[in-house]
């Protein structure tokens, strides 16, 4: 057996892009709405009528639901958890007993084989009572072991786990390390072959349930064997019993918000792992964690809805008793606009995710990017919600529940929600990174068309090749983004009732193909420098996000007003929303094309280059010393171990 390493990766720019544009889906087998639209070509027969799930799914996601929300009303004291910063142990020990540690996973594994519709309200439902509840039940379940295997476990591997899984064992994903986030390429933790097992070294950080988990999905390096013959070695993943000889959990982290959260340091020493709990191939493993995240990250998005209609609980009922000037405040227009962001928002956002989520269960689309998008957006929005709760509840939001109850008034947790929310603008992809994932793949048309005509490592012929192929393509494309219904004042008709959405879906076919073109004009105008233009491929998808979600609150007041249930309020609701969206669409394409990208580049220089290091003068610096990024060196843990199983 080869000693492991102790020498981080280094990779190059390139390198580093190469690794990450293997590990995604190379292919669009099925349709795709968001695709399209990033496309200009709006789609709705794709959303529309709105896809409705079976009626068994129904009433099992019900029943659940039920048991659910009787158990989150009687057995989770949120100030506990948030005072004590830990779930109590008889909380996750009934999560177990009413089996949501199995909502996802197949009955035919003692799960409950929810859909993905249900499991996300469940979700929505867990992390209204308790955000660190609802994170703990996701991260077990959307990037865990049951989702991974679900996909591309061996049958040897779903009999042995997921079993487990849907009853009694906690799991996490252990990815990012000390100095790896979102750039895997460099990541150092290794997984060298010994006969039939491999033996893990290595450190990884925040490991979500990391410090009760019974079993760990890791990500470690295999490398590659001199002769070729033990396999092709590359990132890969693995399922580790957490119990196993050499693995210390390090520290358990304390955050702004999550304080339930287990999330700690995990060091890995000499670990063997059979090869049998190998997932897939050698070289697999980002592939295998970007195909469970097209779904996972629905979890986070379906939380911030529940975050959502409880800020909406919360602003309409102290908003219609406080009193200023005469009037409750609700009724001022200043808080009014904020009451109507959080509840047209709400509505939208579990639109996005009601729509994206029966999209998944039907497996008719892909959904790569609604996801995507659903996550970013749900992210973002939420946090502005519950920013916009504390202002109006002033100087009672900045305080926190338990000196509201002391002093007697009604314990309202504002301040906790705003902290809790944060984190999802980083998990699971930072915004930024989420703007670059998706603008790839928004792009992908071009880049499978004209990518060699801008590859500087490309050949002559290989840009004349794609030159021809993007002529035929280009000739054929951009004629269509000139007009389309977007322009005839009849088109969306069957959105008129009463109140009419059919101008909004007007606005989002006409700003699809503006969107399109504008996306056109900057490969045009910067070719092969397009990918380091990172504030426009931002805006560009903010604004893809923001029509996906006019969209899908468009065709989700429809279906509630078919169904009659509240169509009236919902199409009150969407065309709140949509009127909202279009004033932020309307100054992100202003900003495309004028903004301060380049003078910021130039500053941020300055600061780097010391430029302004004067501006800091007059502070004291309360951080003190030490190094920015923790020592990683594999080896033996010279820590207490703070695992604490819940079994």
């Amino acid at each position: 057996m080869s000693a492991p390493t102790t020498k981080k990766p280094t990779v190059s720019e390139r390198e580093a892009r190469q690794v990450a544009e293997a590990a995604r889906e190379q292919h669009w087998r099925k349709p795709s709405f968001a695709k399209e639209l990033f496309l200009g070509r709006f789609r709705l027969d794709l959303i529309h009528p709105h896809p409705l799930p079976a009626d068994e799914d129904v009433r099992r996601g019900e029943e659940f639901l039920t048991r659910l929300r009787e158990f989150c009303e009687t057995r989770i004291d949120s100030a506990l958890i948030e005072r004590e910063a830990r779930i109590p142990d008889e909380v996750i020990a009934g999560l177990k007993e009413i089996g949501a540690l199995g909502m996802k996973i197949d009955p035919r594994y003692g799960g409950l084989g929810l859909t993905q519709v249900y499991y996300n309200r469940a979700l929505a439902l867990a992390g209204s009572a308790n955000p660190a509840v609802g994170a703990l039940l996701s991260a077990h379940q959307s990037i865990g072991v049951p989702q991974p295997l679900k996909i591309f476990g061996t049958q040897e591997q779903k009999d042995a786990f997921l079993p487990r899984c849907a009853r009694t064992d906690i799991s996490a994903f252990l990815l990012t390390e000390p100095d790896v986030g979102s750039d895997p390429a460099r990541l150092a933790t290794t997984a060298v072959r010994d006969g039939d097992d491999y033996v893990l070294d290595g450190v990884k950080l925040w490991t979500t349930n990391g410090v009760v988990a019974d079993l760990l999905v890791v990500m470690a390096r295999v490398p590659r064997s001199d002769d070729g013959k033990d396999g092709k070695g590359g990132i890969t993943a693995f399922v580790v019993e957490a119990d196993s000889e050499g693995i210390t959990v390090e520290n358990r982290n304390a955050f702004m918000g999550l304080r339930g959260l287990e999330n700690g340091v995990t060091r890995f020493h000499q670990v063997r792992v059979p090869a049998a709990n190998r997932i897939g191939p050698e070289g697999a493993g980002l592939k295998i964690a970007l195909t469970t995240l097209n779904t996972g990250r629905l979890s986070l998005p379906a939380m911030c809805v529940g975050a959502g209609k409880w800020c909406l609980k919360i602003a309409r009922e102290w908003s219609g008793v406080r009193e200023q000037w005469g009037k409750p405040v609700a009724l001022h227009e200043a808080v009014g606009s904020k009451i109507s962001f959080i509840a047209a928002t709400t509505f939208a956002l579990e639109a996005v995710v009601d729509l994206s989520s029966q999209m998944a269960d039907e497996d008719r689309n892909d959904i790569r990017i609604e996801a995507a998008l659903a996550k970013l957006y749900g992210s973002e929005m939420g946090c502005l919600m519950a920013d916009e709760l504390v202002q109006i509840r002033g100087g009672r939001g900045f305080e926190t529940a338990e000196s509201l109850r002391a002093r007697g008034e009604r314990a309202v947790p504002a301040e906790q929600m705003l902290r809790d929310l944060r984190i999802n603008r980083i998990f699971e992809g930072s915004t930024e990174i989420m703007h670059l994932l998706i603008a790839r793949e928004a792009v992908d048309a071009h880049l499978s068309v004209a990518g060699d005509l801008i590859d500087p490592g490309k050949s002559l012929q290989d840009k004349a090749r794609a030159g021809a192929n993007a002529g035929v393509f280009y000739a054929r494309w951009l004629p269509k983004l000139v007009a389309g219904p977007g322009q005839l004042p009849t088109s969306y008709g069957d959105f008129k009732h009463g109140i009419d959405l059919s101008p909004h879906l007007r606005y989002v076919e006409r700003h699809a193909r503006k969107l399109a073109r504008s996306t056109f004009y900057a490969m045009s105008r910067w070719q092969g420098r397009m990918e380091t233009k990172q504030g426009f491929l931002g805006r560009i998808v903010d604004i893809g996000a923001e029509l996906f979600a006019m969209s899908a609150a468009c065709v989700r007041a429809e279906r509630l007003r078919r169904e009659g249930e509240h169509g009236r309020e919902a199409y009150q609701l969407a065309d709140a929303f949509c009127r909202q969206a279009r004033i932020r669409v309307d100054e992100l394409f202003t900003r495309l094309w004028s903004n301060t990208d380049d003078l910021d580049r130039k500053v941020v220089k300055g600061v780097l280059g010391g430029s302004y290091e004067w501006l800091e003068q007059g502070i004291v610096d309360p951080s003190g010393e030490g190094p920015w990024i923790a020592d990683a060196t594999p080896g033996p843990s010279a820590r207490e171990n703070v695992r604490r199983p819940l079994k």
